[in-house]
């Protein structure tokens, strides 16, 4: 039988020969069964009149294992061998690679025929369970009971454009740079019976960044996610992987409290954390939990620690959002071209008008800038309109001398005529602007007062204010409270290392500077930049932190940070 795929549209990279390069990566036993009891697809249940759906079969991974408790289920109260055309609508599994489909259907034949079918019934249980094509294109017209599995990891920019075209045509979660399983997710709880099961291992990426808030915002609205296991750090397939997957367990129908399972020592340790969180009543194991509002629309979930939750959403509750409160967050400047906008600043040979002071990450020492006497060249008037190359010969002659590589870059093939400007535009008065420093990904933040000489590099995020002190605002956000904000709103790096993105900064709550007492704002001032106690006390007191939600936080502190040892 010929692909949907490959008649209809453009070829797919799920159809390449090279398992890495089409977003395959096999899941462990350990972690197939797991899936299976938290869907509670379990052989105790009458799987023969149920539906399950394996939308990305590959090697048969989740397969074998649905059959395996299908057959086992039958063995109890079902259909034996002689009546398997019962089976006909009980599994459907749908994979695009040729070779691995008809491997994987060579094994689900061969199961059948030693559970006792006959030839003629087995062949006709894998052409009714097996379909071959593109799951996000094949006609899929039932619902299903369960849905399970590990969906392709793919991005965008591999897939043909008109075949993503089609693919956003279809599925409206398919936002900004979003990989290709979060569609899978889509049509995986479009197909869900009402109270069925979606169980999913891939990237946790989606739960938190930009382009997973289309699918969040689909789960909170229509769906109620049920289980969470956090697997980062848990050998989950059979090949190493440079993401932190997660377990994701979503039903259709409403819920408020979602259980949630901590990082396992390995997949050894899954049996028991996953029987915890599916026996009724109370929980008795320390890994696992429960986390009432962890959704909530296209926000990121907040599923780290019940204790965290609930300080968040206090806090939340009483402050406001950083640029509620009158403070501005931005990102320095990109040039697409670094090795020609930045150098020395004495050696660049350009008018002093086309040069800026300009700081680094690297230049952040101590709490401190130590400035290594680097400079951008700037090719922008301070009223924004692009500098006029007759009136500044010196710099008309170094861009000039650059011309070839600046033109290769994107942003001059879509403006020729502006082929010498800087990605993002440069805004002088922010040079001289007060302003609070932050790179990007670090292990715990790192905050440095400018008062007013340099434009910071794109690696910075920068926050301005007309309304707080900068000083008082600079040990807010160096403070444990910070940390715990981007920790459960951010995503992680490899190694733990946190994202300082201006999306996340953003969502640091601070009260209003207007109803600090003078007290609170003086301890704030006066918190020196390298005293972690000083910080965190002078920081809690203005929140109005409670003795048990101070504890909760300083918890939280001591494991978001990586590196070094901080003082509490």
């Amino acid at each position: 039988m010929q692909s949907s795929l490959e008649t209809r549209a453009p070829r797919s990279p799920l159809l390449g020969p090279d398992a890495s390069e089409r977003g395959a990566v096999f899941t462990r036993p350990e972690v197939v069964e797991a899936l299976l009891d938290l869907a509670d697809y379990t052989a105790e249940r009458p799987l023969h009149r149920w539906a399950v759906l394996e939308p990305s079969f590959g090697a048969g991974d989740f397969l074998l294992a649905i059959v395996e408790r299908l057959l086992a289920a039958c063995a109890r109260a079902g259909p034996g061998p002689k009546d398997a055309r019962r089976l006909g609508e009980a599994v459907r599994g749908v994979e695009v690679h040729a070779e691995s489909f008809a491997a994987t259907r060579d094994r689900v034949r061969a199961r059948l025929l030693a559970w006792g079918a006959s030839r003629a019934d087995a062949e006709w249980l894998c052409d009714a369970w097996l379909l071959r094509g593109d799951f996000l294109l094949a006609p899929l017209e039932r619902r299903f009971d369960v849905v399970v599995g590990n969906p392709p990891y793919v991005r965008q920019e591999r897939i043909p454009e008109a075949l993503l075209a089609e693919y956003r045509r279809r599925y409206r979660t398919i936002y900004d740079r979003a990989d290709l399983y979060v569609p899978f997710f889509e049509r995986g709880l479009q197909l869900l019976a009402e109270g069925g099961r979606l169980a999913f291992i891939c990237a946790n990426r989606w739960l938190k960044n930009k382009y997973g808030g289309p699918l969040r915002d689909l789960v909170a609205r229509e769906f109620h996610l049920s289980h969470f296991i956090d697997m980062e750090g848990t050998d989950a397939f059979q090949s190493e992987v440079f993401a932190y997957p997660a377990i994701t367990v979503i039903r259709r129908g409403a819920g408020e409290v979602t259980r949630i399972g901590r990082r396992p020592q390995g997949a050894g340790e899954l049996p028991a954390v996953v029987q915890a969180m599916t026996t009724p009543g109370p929980i008795r194991d320390p890994r696992v939990e429960e986390v009432a509002q962890a959704v909530r629309g296209a926000d990121p979930w907040l599923l780290d620690s019940a204790d965290q939750l609930r300080v968040l959403r206090r806090l939340e509750r009483d402050h406001v959002a950083l640029e509620d409160a009158g403070c501005v967050v931005g990102i320095g400047v990109a040039t697409g071209a670094d090795r020609v906008f930045i150098a020395e600043l004495d050696a660049l040979p350009v008018e002093a008008a086309r040069k800026l002071p300009l700081v680094m990450a690297a230049d952040l020492r101590g709490g401190a800038i130590a400035w290594s006497g680097r400079a951008i060249v700037n090719p922008f008037e301070p009223d924004g309109a692009l500098a006029d190359l007759a009136r500044y010969p010196r710099f008309a002659a170094y861009v000039r001398s650059h011309r070839e590589a600046l033109q290769r870059r994107y942003v001059a093939q879509r403006s020729p005529a502006a082929w010498y400007r800087t990605i993002d535009r440069v805004d002088v008065a922010l040079t001289h602007t007060p302003k609070l420093l932050i790179p990007d990904i670090k292990g715990e933040p790192t905050v440095v007062f400018d008062a007013g000489r340099y434009y910071p590099h794109h690696n910075l995020y920068h926050v301005t204010s007309p309304t707080w002190d900068l000083q008082a605002l600079a040990t807010i956000l160096r403070s444990s409270l910070a940390a715990l904000f981007v920790a459960n709103y951010g995503i992680k790096m490899a190694g733990g290392f946190l994202r300082f993105q201006a999306q996340y900064l953003r969502r640091i709550c601070v009260p209003r500077w207007a109803d600090l007492s003078a007290k609170s704002r003086a301890a704030l001032i006066a918190a020196p930049a390298t005293d972690a106690a000083a910080i965190d006390r002078a920081a809690f007191a203005a929140y109005g932190l409670t003795r048990a939600e101070a504890d909760t936080v300083r918890r939280a502190a001591a494991t978001i940070r990586v590196g070094g040892k901080r003082s509490v």
